[in-house]
């Protein structure tokens, strides 16, 4: 909720009243910079005001520094004088997440991952949605069964909220709802095995645990499924997210598959798009 903030200015001449706006949220630390030699520009993933960059006074201070580390949870109010404007940042710890994520590689990638992808929305658009999963998501990083289907949900999440979001519901070439094994790369539309069967080679996999009717979805997806979830999503981010910015697949994703993977694929570094998916439905 944003709201006018009155502060007067005492002087020798007629007092003046400048009017500003301040905002109450909870958010979650995806980025830190360095502004100055002891503040910092943090980038809050909010929940009510989406992606909100702000300037913390002091932020290089030993008493901020464990709260703003990435991946922690803050409550935050922020302050200007035009809503145009940086604004200043008041935080209070809310989830302290970042310390135990340091005691797994794993969940260091995922973590740098994550955020990383959070940093390419847009600033101040609400993604309540969002918010509430890269929570859960980040919760759980530490658990190699559960994280790997959850990053790629968020990264699905992600994927929609900028506006590619795939359409897993039905057929895009009879509209059945069952059946459901494949996802066209042009369309990003799921397509049924009978309809996907002359270009089945040509198609991405669609995996039981991304069905959105099918009751396999609430299972804990195997290593094929694994395996299927990240070919589908690394394809289209790199199609409409790190493509068109100049990007590439970020280390920290490759290092993630690599790191909570392993044990479960014979050869993780197979997780790259092979196929030609060009001439598809």
């Amino acid at each position: 909720m944003i709201r006018p903030v009155t502060a007067k200015w005492a002087s020798n001449s007629p007092k003046i009243e400048d009017t500003g706006v301040e905002w109450r949220d909870e958010g979650i630390v995806i980025g830190v910079r360095r502004h100055g030699e002891t503040s910092v520009i943090l980038d809050l993933l909010t929940r009510q005001h989406g992606r909100h960059l702000g300037l913390v006074r002091g932020g290089r201070s030993h008493k901020l520094q464990p709260s703003l580390q990435v991946g922690n949870g803050l409550d935050a109010v922020w302050r200007a004088r035009i809503e145009d404007h940086l604004g200043d940042y008041k935080i209070e710890a809310r989830v302290m997440r970042a310390a135990r994520l340091m005691d797994h590689p794993a969940a260091l990638y995922g973590l740098s991952h994550l955020t990383g992808l959070a940093r390419l929305l847009p600033e101040r658009d609400p993604h309540e949605a969002l918010y509430e999963t890269l929570g859960i998501v980040l919760d759980q990083l530490v658990d190699p069964l559960l994280a790997a289907p959850l990053v790629i949900r968020f990264e699905l999440a992600v994927l929609g909220d900028l506006g590619f979001g795939l359409d897993l519901s039905e057929c895009a070439a009879t509209g059945r709802t069952d059946d459901l094994v494949y996802v066209s790369p042009k369309s990003g539309r799921a397509v049924s095995r009978e309809a996907g069967l002359p270009w089945h080679d040509k198609l991405l996999a669609l995996p039981d645990f991304l069905k959105q009717t099918d009751t396999v979805a609430k299972a804990m997806p195997d290593d094929l499924a694994i395996h299927q979830g990240f070919l589908l999503t690394g394809f289209f981010l790199e199609r409409h997210v790190y493509g068109p910015r100049a990007l590439t697949m970020p280390d920290a994703r490759q290092g993630f598959i690599a790191s909570i993977i392993k044990s479960r694929l014979s050869d993780p570094q197979s997780l790259t798009v092979e196929a030609d998916h060009t001439a598809v439905p």
